[in-house]
Formats: C-alpha cells, structure tokens, sequence
C-alpha cells in the first residue's frame, strides 16, 4: 500500500475505531483494492455493503476516470412514503399517459431541501452524521402533519407548503448545512425558496387543465411519513441524456459497448459527430467505458434513476428509544437513520446564515432586439408614412411605448423582439427556480435593458415590490454607438408612463446628461467602475442578490473592477463582447472573510437558441401569387425597367384587393390619391392605368425580379411606388 493510500486510510478507520464490525473500507483493502478506489466505490454505491463495492470496482476496471479525484455531488430531499406517495407515483403515470412527459417526471416525488454539492469521499460518512444530528435536533418540532396547497400556473403545477411547517423544514435543511460544514467540510446551500413538491412543469399549456384534474384526485391530507433522504450523482454527466438497454448487445467492434438489459448510458448530444445514422456516443454507467451503441437498443431514461440513495432519515417519534440504539448500527448500513435522542435545543441559525446568505452582484446582458433580426432599416418595415407603428412580423413586439418625439426615438434605441420578450421571461423564471433573492435592480437607461429587466422581476413576482433604477453610468461603450451624439433615451416620465416601475428617488452616478459621445475606452471603463461601487455603495446593508441588466459589454466592464482586476486590452474586449450572447449572465459573490468579490457560477444556466429566418408561404406554396410586397417601375417602350435607374416616388396604402386587382389609397404628391393595379401571376397586365389619370407603362417579363425583391410580409400593406428618371444613372435602392 502507498504510503499516501496508508494516511488516508489511517484518517478514516480512526473516525470509527470502537465498532464492533469491521469496517466496509477495511473488508475491502483486504481484498486487495487501492484505499483511493475503495473510498471512490464506497461513495458511488452510497456505502451499503462490501460486495456491492467490489462488485462496481470489477466493472470498472477498465474505467479511464477510476483514478481521477473526481467527487459525487449530494442532495437532501423530504420524500413522502405510505398512501400519499402511492397516490403522487398514480399521478406521475397518469399524467406521463394523458399528457406527454414534463419535467417533473425526470425526478420521483420530493421536496428540494438543498442545491447539490460536493463531498470529498473519504468524508461521505460525516454526511451521514450530519445528518442524523440535524435530524434529532429538529425531531420535536417537526410537524406531524405537512399541510400542501395546490398551486397552478401555465407553465407550473405543484404543492406549497404553509408557512409554519415550511419554517421548520427549512430549519431543519440549515442545521444539516451546518453541521456538514463542520463535519464534513462540505458547502451547503438550503433551499430558501418556497418549499413546494412540484407536479408538472414546463408543460404544453393546453395540457394545463387535464394535470389539474388529475391533481385534485390527490388528496394532500392522505396519511404520509416524510423522510429526508440523502441522494448522491456523477457530476460529469448532470447536463448528459440518460439511456436505458433494453435488449443485450454483444459488440462487433473494439470500439463498441457491451450493453445489458438495464445498463443506463450517458450521451452528451453535443458530441455526435462521429456517430453515423442509427448509433450514438455513450457512457456506460455500469463500466465508466466510452463507445459506440445502437439508439434502437435503448429508451430515454429519467434523470434521477442514476442517482443512488445514501442515507435516509424518517421523522417518527413512535419508536422507542432503547431498540433504536441497539439497532443504530444496522440501520446505517441499510441506509435508514432514526431519531436516537430527543432534541437538545435549537441553536441559532444567525451565524449559519452570515455564511449562506452573501451579498452577490448578478450582470445580465439584455435579450434579443428588433435591430438584430431585421437589421438597421427594422423601423421603415414596421412604420407607416403618418409615423405609426404595425406588426410585419411575429417576432416585433406587439406595441411600442409612447415617446415624445414619436417612433423616430426608437431608430437608437430599440426594444426587445418578441423572442426577447421570451427570453427574459425564461430567465426570470430560471430564477426564481433557483431560489436566489434578489434585493435591487439597476438598469442601463436603454429601452431593450429596461424591458429585460421588467420581465425578469415579472417572473420573480416582484415586479411590484422592487422598483428599477435607472443608472445611465452602466450604459453601452458610446464609440459603438452610431451618430455623433448619444441616443435619444426614454426618460424616467416617459418610462413611468409606459408602466416601467422606476425609482424617480434613486441619484445615479452619471446622469443621462452626463455621456459623451465616441468616448474613449479608458473613459468608458472608469464609468463602468465608478457606476458599479456607486451601485454597491447604495446597497451596503442588503445581503442577497443586486441585479445589473446592462450590455455585453457590461459583462466584463462591471465585473472586473469588482474582482479587483486592471481594464482589459480594448481589442480583447471588443472580440469577447461579440461573443456575448442574449441573457449571458456572470456572478460575483462577496467574500467578507477575505475581503474581496469572487467570480462564481451563475444560479442558472445559459439559453441557447437557434436562428429561424423568414418564410413566405405565397413563394413557397403558391407559385404564382403576386408577392405581398411588391416594386412597380414605370417603363417606356419594351425596354426593360432592370436597365433604367428608377426613383422612389412615394407610398401608397392599399385601400382593398379583389380578385387580380389591388386597389391604393394616398398616392405620392403630385400622383392621384387613388389607383388601381391589375396583375396577372407575377407580372402587371399591359396598358395598366390609375384610376386618376396617372399612367403605369407596360411592363416586359424582366420586371419579375423586381416584382420578387424585399422582404415579403404575410398580407399586402403597401406597394412602392417607382417611375424611370431619364438622365439618372446611379441606382437608387427602396425598402
């Protein structure tokens, strides 16, 4: 044995000197295994027997990660037994039959107790201590009955549970962090959300009213004992697809597995490149071995049915004392922990929370705008001639807000895309299932970041309670910014007005005013340090989350100066800004202790999307239909109007469409107010007249491409209007 392997080993079998049995460790060194391994099998197979151990050690002999110091994340659930989970396992089946898998079923019935963590594996066994003692602690005051509430959203279906039974499960979730911070030296995060036991989630929403059916079948008052249990996972595969064999598959090549009825894969969908049609990637949770494996040979699996189950501890105080002592050990090895002692007297958990709750700064680029997907002209193809706003496509928002100077204001400053709209709402919802707390909200004064931030406070439900404040210091490197002045933004009464709730209290540390336009870099990074410690400095006493939605550039500008790191080189920065997406997000958590920021994990994960370009179905479906948006050239003789230089003369609206003919209303000036158009397929009929006296000359077969040009809208809106300029010979181009 290794002199490294004989310390450690030394370090655990201490812990336990006294038992009257050996150890499962000890059994297992004699049969030869490294202690690292050992420790490693123990905690994979949530440390039940001996031979279960050497059992996953033998499958794993050719495992390439068996060496590798890499740890299991743990959890704690409170898990209903007896009648009532036999009802929610009858509603888990029922609802996967009548309306599709959700979320939900990727997990049995529970309440989350704590976020996953990290355990070294020669300390799991600490865990189990940890929490054996929180559980005797809280033993007496655990509700006898947890009372649930049905709760249901368009995307949510679950159970609450009532604020003083919640108060004390919560408890209980804290000391089992505490002590497990002192045992086994293991971060901790307790739920802090509203406890709940989740039914369905992220449903199809017409689905919605046949889960609540299914749902009010359960009745919450059923008998049930709950139970904290300890689950354990693989932490390389967390974002992996599960498969299960179903049939043996003996492999025909070396770079094949050997699959047995019951063996669950691991498949990162991100990694198939290699695989040809019929076959994936895979990763066998049985051998820890990497190859090729027919897709038909197995099912999608739930996520949780990997996850092994360490430890369990049941609230009941009907047993008695005497026999539970005697039969602790047992117990343990069969992973049920009862209570052994009476409680002893709550400690305070004001220190544990000092340590938990820490001040955070969260930096959100804002979602997807207009401008991305329909370019810089995006408002002359949703603005009509009088300077009213209209819909061309789904993904604009359905109304823009009031503005001063009317919709021209928006050119600089434009709003989220319905896709954004979506996004932020998805992230705000993100959030809120992450349990974070968010205390304050600043915002860059951009219209897109303020909308950003609307929507995530909507999801959190605190769009009422928390009011934005509007901090132009946080606002886009203005060098980027087109024009030699700063764009026209929103005011705080114009945003008022438009239902932003905004803070007209709040003293920014630049005013709107106060931008310069084309700044320098160095001028726009000390902004963004100055803005971001005036931001801290307004929030000295709230421990939570300070949200910033801002800009890409924003990620990076209003975090470094937080982590105590010099501006970065302006072509780096630049480079990375692009590489930015919607909703990207980083997180900084203040370490009191050591007197500094620290860059983290976000609390939820990235959004990736794809592109979905325009269709017309008219082009597409219907060959032959006159294109929703249409150029008319004027034209003399046969010539072509492609080999003449045309001038825009106007718009007009169309007024009604019958049959092959389209009617216009407000002709351009010094045009008739009113005209007809006749069309035949794609091209117009000859001898076309306005109705007013304003003739439109034949037109050859080459003017089809003309006719097909723009971006075609679903409905006809406006035709433009062209004529031929004679001396002109520079092209002039129309929307």
């Amino acid at each position: 044995m290794a002199a490294g392997e004989t310390q450690l080993y030394a370090k655990v079998s201490n812990k336990h000197k006294g038992r009257s049995t050996p150890s499962l460790l000890d059994t297992l060194l004699g049969m030869g295994f490294p202690a690292h391994t050992a420790l490693k099998a123990l905690a994979a197979t949530g440390r039940k027997t001996a031979e279960e151990a050497s059992d996953w050690l033998r499958c794993h002999r050719n495992d390439p990660s068996l060496d590798d110091p890499i740890p299991q994340e743990y959890a704690l659930f409170l898990c209903p037994t007896g009648p009532l989970l036999e009802k929610l396992e009858e509603f888990w089946k029922d609802s996967k039959r009548q309306c599709a898998k959700n979320r939900a079923h990727e997990v049995f019935p529970h309440i989350t107790l704590c976020d996953f963590f990290t355990c070294e594996d020669h300390k799991v066994e600490c865990l189990y201590e940890a929490l054996k003692k929180a559980g005797d602690r809280i033993l007496g005051s655990f509700p006898p009955t947890v009372p649930l509430v049905l709760y249901s959203s368009i995307s949510y279906l679950g159970f609450f549970v009532s604020d003083s039974p919640a108060d004390v499960i919560r408890e209980f979730a804290m000391m089992f962090a505490t002590e497990a911070s002192v045992l086994a030296d293991c971060t901790v995060k307790p739920c802090t959300k509203q406890l709940h036991l989740t039914l369905a989630h992220k449903f199809y929403p017409h689905h919605q009213r046949t889960l609540e059916q299914l749902a009010r079948a359960i009745h919450p008052s059923l008998s049930c004992q709950w139970t904290a249990a300890l689950y354990s996972r693989d932490m390389r595969f967390v974002h992996y697809q599960t498969l299960r064999a179903l049939f043996q598959y003996k492999p025909q090549n070396v770079d094949e597995l050997t699959l047995s009825p019951g063996d669950y894969i691991f498949v990162d969908p991100t990694q198939q490149e290699e695989a040809s049609k019929g076959w994936v990637i895979g990763i066998s949770q049985r051998t820890g071995c990497r190859g090729f494996l027919p897709e038909n040979y197995t099912e999608q699996a739930s996520e949780s049915d990997t996850w092994v189950k360490h430890r369990t501890y049941t609230f009941s105080l009907a047993m008695d004392l005497i026999s539970r002592k005697d039969g602790e050990a047992s117990g343990r090895r069969n992973g049920e922990l009862h209570a052994s002692q009476m409680p002893r007297g709550i400690s305070s958990i004001q220190a544990l929370q000092a340590t938990i709750a820490r001040r955070s700064v969260l930096v959100v680029r804002h979602g997807e705008r207009v401008d991305q997907i329909f370019g810089k002209s995006w408002l002359q193809q949703c603005s009509t001639p009088d300077g009213k706003y209209y819909r061309p496509d789904l993904n604009f928002p359905y109304s823009l807000p009031r503005r001063s100077n009317g919709i021209k204001d928006f050119e600089n400053d434009p709003p989220l895309s319905s896709c954004g709209i979506f996004q932020s709402r998805m992230a705000g919802e993100a959030l809120l299932d992450s349990g974070i707390r968010v205390t304050s909200v600043f915002t860059s004064p951009a219209l897109r970041c303020v909308q950003t931030a609307k929507h995530i406070l909507e999801e959190l439900k605190l769009e009422k309670k928390i009011k934005i404040r509007v901090e132009p210091g946080i606002f886009e490197w203005t060098k980027w910014e087109s024009g030699k002045t700063t764009p026209t933004l929103m005011t705080l009464d114009e945003l008022k007005e438009a239902d932003f709730n905004v803070s007209t209290d709040y003293r920014p540390a630049f005013p709107l005013a106060s931008l310069l336009p084309a700044e320098s870099y160095d001028e726009y990074v000390d902004r963004c340090a100055v803005s971001v410690q005036h931001i801290i400095s307004t929030c000295p006493q709230d421990v939570g989350v300070i949200l910033i939605v801002s800009h890409g550039s924003a990620l990076d500008s209003c975090t470094r100066p937080l982590l105590g790191l010099p501006p970065r080189d302006s072509g780096d920065f630049a480079q990375l800004v692009r590489k930015i997406p919607s909703l990207g997000m980083c997180f900084c958590e203040e370490n009191k202790e050591e007197g500094k920021w620290e860059l983290v994990n976000p609390p939820v994960k990235t959004l990736t999307h794809g592109s979905n370009s325009a269709f017309n179905w008219r082009n597409w479906l219907i060959p032959g239909c006159l294109p929703s948006a249409v150029t008319v050239a004027a034209a003399t003789g046969g010539l072509s109007p492609c080999e003449r230089s045309p001038r825009i003369l106007g718009t007009c609206h169309v007024a009604r469409r019958e049959g092959a003919t389209v009617t216009l209303h407000g002709g351009p000036d010094g045009c008739a107010p009113s005209m007809s158009l006749f069309y035949s397929h794609h091209l117009l009929a000859p001898s076309t007249r306005a109705q007013g006296g304003m003739e439109v000359n034949k037109m050859q077969q080459e003017t089809t491409s003309l006719l097909e040009i723009g971006e075609p809208l679903l409905g006809v809106r406006s035709l433009v209007l062209v004529s031929h300029c004679g001396g002109d010979k520079s092209p002039r181009s129309s929307h």
